[in-house]
Protein backbone atom coordinates (compact mmCIF):
# COMPACT_ATOMS: atom_id res chain seq x y z
CA UNK A 1 0.00 0.00 0.00
CA UNK A 2 1.18 3.41 -0.95
CA UNK A 3 2.23 6.08 2.05
CA UNK A 4 -0.69 8.74 0.62
CA UNK A 5 -3.24 5.75 1.25
CA UNK A 6 -1.97 5.12 4.97
CA UNK A 7 -2.15 8.55 5.31
CA UNK A 8 -5.75 9.53 4.63
CA UNK A 9 -6.20 6.70 6.25
CA UNK A 10 -4.62 4.61 8.58
CA UNK A 11 -5.63 1.04 9.00
CA UNK A 12 -4.35 -0.98 11.70
CA UNK A 13 -5.04 -4.52 12.04
CA UNK A 14 -4.68 -5.88 15.47
CA UNK A 15 -6.22 -9.43 16.99
CA UNK A 16 -8.44 -9.56 13.52
CA UNK A 17 -10.02 -6.21 13.63
CA UNK A 18 -9.58 -3.07 11.86
CA UNK A 19 -9.30 0.23 13.03
CA UNK A 20 -9.57 2.95 11.54
CA UNK A 21 -7.73 6.34 11.99
CA UNK A 22 -8.33 9.66 9.76
CA UNK A 23 -5.37 11.95 9.67
CA UNK A 24 -5.18 15.48 8.52
CA UNK A 25 -4.01 16.74 5.48
CA UNK A 26 -1.89 19.63 4.65
CA UNK A 27 -0.52 20.74 0.99
CA UNK A 28 2.94 21.07 2.42
CA UNK A 29 5.46 18.64 4.52
CA UNK A 30 6.79 20.10 7.54
CA UNK A 31 9.40 16.93 8.31
CA UNK A 32 8.80 14.41 5.53
CA UNK A 33 11.03 11.03 7.35
CA UNK A 34 11.74 10.35 11.05
CA UNK A 35 13.59 7.18 11.65
CA UNK A 36 13.96 5.07 15.11
CA UNK A 37 9.93 5.88 15.19
CA UNK A 38 7.28 4.29 17.76
CA UNK A 39 3.95 4.97 16.55
CA UNK A 40 1.22 5.72 19.06
CA UNK A 41 -2.49 5.75 18.05
CA UNK A 42 -5.47 7.88 19.60
CA UNK A 43 -8.90 7.03 18.32
CA UNK A 44 -12.32 8.58 17.47
CA UNK A 45 -15.12 6.54 19.48
CA UNK A 46 -18.77 7.32 19.94
CA UNK A 47 -21.18 6.32 22.92
CA UNK A 48 -24.72 7.37 22.61
CA UNK A 49 -24.12 11.07 21.21
CA UNK A 50 -20.84 11.12 23.37
CA UNK A 51 -17.41 11.70 21.70
CA UNK A 52 -14.86 9.86 23.08
CA UNK A 53 -11.17 9.20 22.84
CA UNK A 54 -8.99 5.99 23.32
CA UNK A 55 -5.23 5.92 23.64
CA UNK A 56 -3.15 2.82 22.36
CA UNK A 57 0.28 3.04 23.12
CA UNK A 58 1.30 -0.50 23.91
CA UNK A 59 4.24 -0.24 20.78
CA UNK A 60 5.99 2.67 22.18
CA UNK A 61 9.41 2.78 23.74
CA UNK A 62 10.95 6.00 25.52
CA UNK A 63 14.26 6.27 23.97
CA UNK A 64 12.70 6.52 20.39
CA UNK A 65 10.99 8.96 18.62
CA UNK A 66 7.41 9.38 18.87
CA UNK A 67 4.83 9.31 16.02
CA UNK A 68 1.05 10.09 17.49
CA UNK A 69 -1.28 9.36 14.66
CA UNK A 70 -5.04 11.17 16.12
CA UNK A 71 -8.12 11.05 14.29
CA UNK A 72 -8.74 14.53 12.89
CA UNK A 73 -12.39 14.30 14.28
CA UNK A 74 -11.74 14.33 17.74
CA UNK A 75 -11.96 17.43 19.52
CA UNK A 76 -8.90 19.54 21.57
CA UNK A 77 -10.51 19.43 24.51
CA UNK A 78 -10.34 15.38 24.54
CA UNK A 79 -6.92 15.12 22.61
CA UNK A 80 -4.96 17.51 24.05
CA UNK A 81 -5.19 15.88 27.64
CA UNK A 82 -3.90 12.63 26.33
CA UNK A 83 -0.92 14.38 24.36
CA UNK A 84 0.20 16.06 28.15
CA UNK A 85 0.04 12.69 29.83
CA UNK A 86 2.16 11.08 27.42
CA UNK A 87 4.73 13.81 26.67
CA UNK A 88 4.96 13.83 31.14
CA UNK A 89 5.50 10.03 30.84
CA UNK A 90 8.66 10.43 28.28
CA UNK A 91 9.86 13.65 30.13
CA UNK A 92 10.32 12.48 33.42
CA UNK A 93 11.42 8.98 32.39
CA UNK A 94 14.91 8.46 33.84
CA UNK A 95 16.02 4.69 33.13
CA UNK A 96 15.64 5.22 29.38
CA UNK A 97 15.38 8.74 28.70
CA UNK A 98 17.13 9.91 25.37
CA UNK A 99 17.47 13.42 25.34
CA UNK A 100 17.78 13.58 21.24
CA UNK A 101 14.60 11.63 20.87
CA UNK A 102 11.21 13.81 19.48
CA UNK A 103 7.77 13.77 19.34
CA UNK A 104 5.99 14.23 16.40
CA UNK A 105 1.60 14.76 15.32
CA UNK A 106 1.59 12.38 11.44
CA UNK A 107 -0.86 14.31 8.93
CA UNK A 108 -1.00 13.46 4.82
CA UNK A 109 1.03 15.95 2.68
CA UNK A 110 -1.65 15.94 -0.69
CA UNK A 111 0.13 17.38 -2.42
CA UNK A 112 3.61 15.23 -2.24
CA UNK A 113 1.55 12.24 -1.72
CA UNK A 114 2.79 11.03 1.68
CA UNK A 115 3.31 10.55 5.49
CA UNK A 116 4.86 14.21 6.87
CA UNK A 117 5.44 15.18 10.69
CA UNK A 118 5.27 17.93 13.17
CA UNK A 119 7.33 18.42 15.41
CA UNK A 120 5.77 19.42 19.44
CA UNK A 121 8.29 17.76 21.84
CA UNK A 122 9.43 21.54 23.14
CA UNK A 123 5.80 22.67 23.44
CA UNK A 124 3.83 22.58 26.95
CA UNK A 125 0.37 22.78 26.38
CA UNK A 126 -2.21 24.59 29.08
CA UNK A 127 -5.96 23.80 29.69
CA UNK A 128 -6.90 27.10 30.57
CA UNK A 129 -6.58 31.27 28.92
CA UNK A 130 -3.15 32.78 29.71
CA UNK A 131 -2.67 35.88 31.97
CA UNK A 132 -1.14 37.53 28.96
CA UNK A 133 -2.37 39.71 27.69
CA UNK A 134 -1.58 39.48 24.63
CA UNK A 135 -2.42 36.46 22.71
CA UNK A 136 -3.56 35.21 18.89
CA UNK A 137 -6.49 32.88 19.19
CA UNK A 138 -7.76 30.43 16.44
CA UNK A 139 -11.32 29.99 16.58
CA UNK A 140 -13.58 26.50 16.54
CA UNK A 141 -14.68 28.32 13.25
CA UNK A 142 -10.67 28.54 12.31
CA UNK A 143 -11.16 32.60 12.80
CA UNK A 144 -8.27 34.27 14.09
CA UNK A 145 -7.53 37.09 16.37
CA UNK A 146 -5.00 39.43 17.29
CA UNK A 147 -5.30 40.75 20.86
CA UNK A 148 -8.67 40.29 20.24
CA UNK A 149 -9.15 41.48 17.20
CA UNK A 150 -10.22 39.52 14.07
CA UNK A 151 -7.63 39.16 11.10
CA UNK A 152 -7.26 37.59 8.03
CA UNK A 153 -4.13 34.64 8.12
CA UNK A 154 -2.39 36.89 5.71
CA UNK A 155 -2.55 39.78 8.42
CA UNK A 156 -1.32 37.57 10.67
CA UNK A 157 1.87 36.74 8.46
CA UNK A 158 2.64 40.04 8.01
CA UNK A 159 2.44 41.35 11.55
CA UNK A 160 4.00 37.76 13.05
CA UNK A 161 7.17 38.56 10.67
CA UNK A 162 7.53 42.08 11.91
CA UNK A 163 7.90 40.86 15.48
CA UNK A 164 11.59 39.87 15.11
CA UNK A 165 13.17 38.56 18.47
CA UNK A 166 9.96 38.92 20.12
CA UNK A 167 8.11 35.87 19.14
CA UNK A 168 8.54 34.80 22.28
CA UNK A 169 5.95 37.27 24.04
CA UNK A 170 3.39 36.42 21.74
CA UNK A 171 1.03 33.58 23.27
CA UNK A 172 -1.07 31.01 20.89
CA UNK A 173 -4.28 29.92 21.65
CA UNK A 174 -6.58 27.69 20.18
CA UNK A 175 -10.62 26.92 21.07
CA UNK A 176 -10.78 23.76 23.09
CA UNK A 177 -13.70 22.75 20.87
CA UNK A 178 -11.88 22.83 17.72
CA UNK A 179 -11.28 19.70 15.58
CA UNK A 180 -7.83 18.40 15.96
CA UNK A 181 -7.58 18.25 11.93
CA UNK A 182 -7.84 22.21 12.34
CA UNK A 183 -5.51 22.42 14.81
CA UNK A 184 -2.86 20.72 12.99
CA UNK A 185 -3.23 23.03 9.92
CA UNK A 186 -3.02 26.13 12.26
CA UNK A 187 -0.20 24.45 13.18
CA UNK A 188 1.65 23.92 10.46
CA UNK A 189 1.10 27.52 9.22
CA UNK A 190 2.59 28.70 11.97
CA UNK A 191 5.74 26.46 12.22
CA UNK A 192 6.12 27.65 8.31
CA UNK A 193 6.82 31.21 9.88
CA UNK A 194 9.69 29.56 11.33
CA UNK A 195 7.84 30.04 14.99
CA UNK A 196 8.45 27.84 17.81
CA UNK A 197 5.81 27.76 20.84
CA UNK A 198 6.96 26.70 23.82
CA UNK A 199 3.38 27.29 25.32
CA UNK A 200 -0.11 26.84 24.00
CA UNK A 201 -3.40 27.33 25.50
CA UNK A 202 -6.22 25.23 24.56
CA UNK A 203 -9.53 27.20 26.53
Amino acid sequence: MKYFSLAILLMLFSCGNKEDILLPKSNVSIVSNVVDHSPIYIFFRTKGKDTLVEVNRKNSIISTNWILNIDKRLPLRLVIPEVMKLQEKKRYEVAHKNELAENYYSYADSIGKNMAFLPFTKVYYKMDKPMSSFIVFFSKKNKVYVDGILGTREELKHFLTSFNDEYKMIRFGFDKNMSYGTYIQNEIFIQSLKIETEEEFIY
